[in-house]
């Protein structure tokens, strides 16, 4: 079985919203709905004070034409292809503005071709609810829900050891 890429899971969600009516970005990972912007940033790792300094600034650059526009980001779902750090996820559960405006999606088990994701979503994002949906309907993957700091690295962390 071949492990899906981060890149191909993106470009078939976005094909979706299309579908759906929402506009999206052939350049560009984000989605418009409802007059904001749903932003997906996918990395494999990042510093945590980088990302403190990316989730404060919420931005996304969106092309028209041949120019460019900065827009705030409503949301920003992190898709990681390697299990996000202790600091990063503490980071997260430690700041509360953070989490009603970001998700996390560990999606290294599913890269490394198991059907499970880890998830850490208390947004009120649509698009990250439906990106839910297609990952669980059109994927047949198992979102496990990060619902304590603790428990994420009692269970999960420790598989990317194995």
């Amino acid at each position: 079985m071949n492990a899906p890429r981060v890149w191909d899971i993106l470009s078939k969600f976005k094909a979706l919203c299309s579908f759906r009516g929402w506009k999206t970005s052939e350049s560009e990972d984000w989605i418009e709905t409802d007059d904001k912007y749903h932003n997906f940033l996918w990395t494999r790792d990042v510093q945590p004070s980088t990302f403190e300094r990316i989730v404060a600034d919420a931005k996304c650059v969106i092309q028209e034409g041949l120019s460019y526009r900065v827009v705030e980001a409503a949301y920003t779902a992190w898709l990681f292809s390697r299990t996000p750090s202790e600091n990063l996820v503490k980071t997260v559960f430690e700041n509360s503005d953070f989490s009603r405006r970001i998700a996390l999606y560990d999606l290294s088990p599913l890269l490394r071709g198991k059907k499970i994701c880890v998830k850490l979503n208390h947004t009120k994002s649509t698009v990250f609810q439906e990106f839910e949906r297609f990952l669980q309907e059109e994927l047949d993957v198992k979102l496990k829900p990060l619902s304590s700091f603790e428990s994420y690295f009692k269970t999960y962390a420790v598989t990317e050891l194995v």
